[in-house]
């Protein structure tokens, strides 16, 4: 009987990864090496799966399966470094390692959900439905997403998470509110590389491309999608929130004051943000103008080239 080439089993291989079958995948991938061990693509894809090989044995030594699910997901970001490093990438493997790894999460993330509507942490809520959006069913994660925005209206990850939905299934007014409440509400809490949509990833491409990175990166985010007329769909203070902007930004004002260099670089792009929220209250409520050019001369001292973008 004549040995199937290679190029026609791998198909087959990638179909099992995406199925969440790892173990057989790394066995049908050790028999094609074995067939051609030149062929650069099953070398890619056996590289791959080596790696999350050693990542479930690890996983699986955690003693919940929430934890088991949070080890996984917590080594995506490694893998795509390390993949980087090997050189070529096929993305037809790495789709299907991708399908594969969130699969996997998902199965445990999903044995602690509860079908009959009883609530739930909001984080479980989260992750599952990041699960989701990775494996590209954005309906599904859409609906987790919300569950955990009911829960916790305040989390910056979960807010960043639902924008990033919505932009993914065409709703680009929501996604622009929930990735300006995201980066409102706490910028270092957002775990941008699991954003996928390709309005912030451009925008992270072009803040990345002014030399930012790390935690400033994420602070200037929110300033440079206001300048460069991304994030500029706004809503209305309530009264309290108004109050407890007026508090932040007494706070961070205080704080910057002796705030070494080092610190600065994330307290500048975050008081500025804060600066933003400030100058759309006062439009909205038809404030005196005389508040607005009040705050725009403190965003003036900060930074003038942000000034200079955001008067213009």
């Amino acid at each position: 009987m004549a040995i199937e080439p290679v190029p026609g089993l791998l198909p087959q291989v990638y179909e099992l990864l995406k199925s969440g079958e790892l173990e057989q995948a790394n066995r049908d991938l050790a028999r094609l090496l074995q067939q051609d061990l030149e062929n650069a693509e099953v070398l890619f894809a056996l590289t791959g799966v080596t790696f999350w090989i050693d990542k479930l044995k690890r996983a699986r030594e955690s003693s919940t399966d929430f934890e088991r699910g949070e080890y996984l997901v917590s080594q995506w970001r490694p893998f795509t470094a390390y993949i980087e490093k090997t050189g070529r990438i096929y993305e037809v493997g790495m789709y299907a390692i991708r399908q594969c790894v969130f699969t996997l999460a998902l199965r445990f993330y999903q044995s602690l959900y509860r079908e009959d509507g009883t609530a739930q942490e909001a984080e479980l809520y989260r992750k599952i439905g990041l699960c989701y959006k990775s494996l590209g069913d954005y309906e599904r994660a859409l609906h987790l997403l919300e569950q955990a925005v009911n829960a916790d209206r305040d989390s910056p990850a979960i807010l960043a998470e639902l924008g990033d939905c919505y932009a993914l299934c065409g709703e680009m007014r929501l996604a622009k509110v929930y990735f300006r409440e995201a980066f409102f509400q706490g910028a270092n809490a957002v775990d941008l590389h699991f954003l996928e949509s390709e309005i912030i990833r451009r925008l992270i491409s072009q803040v990345q491309a002014l030399g930012f990175s790390g935690q400033v990166l994420a602070e200037w985010l929110p300033v440079y999608g206001v300048l460069y007329g991304v994030l500029n769909v706004k809503r209305e203070l309530r009264a309290l929130e108004f109050g407890k902007l007026k508090q932040a930004i007494f706070a961070l004002e205080n704080e910057i004051k002796d705030a070494s260099e080092q610190s600065r670089l994330v307290l500048v792009p975050r008081l500025i943000n804060h600066y933003f929220w400030l100058i759309d209250h006062y439009i909205n409520v038809n404030d005196d103008k005389t508040r607005i050019n009040e705050v725009l001369l403190k965003i003036k001292l900060l930074d003038t080239d942000v000034y200079n973008r955001y008067t213009v």
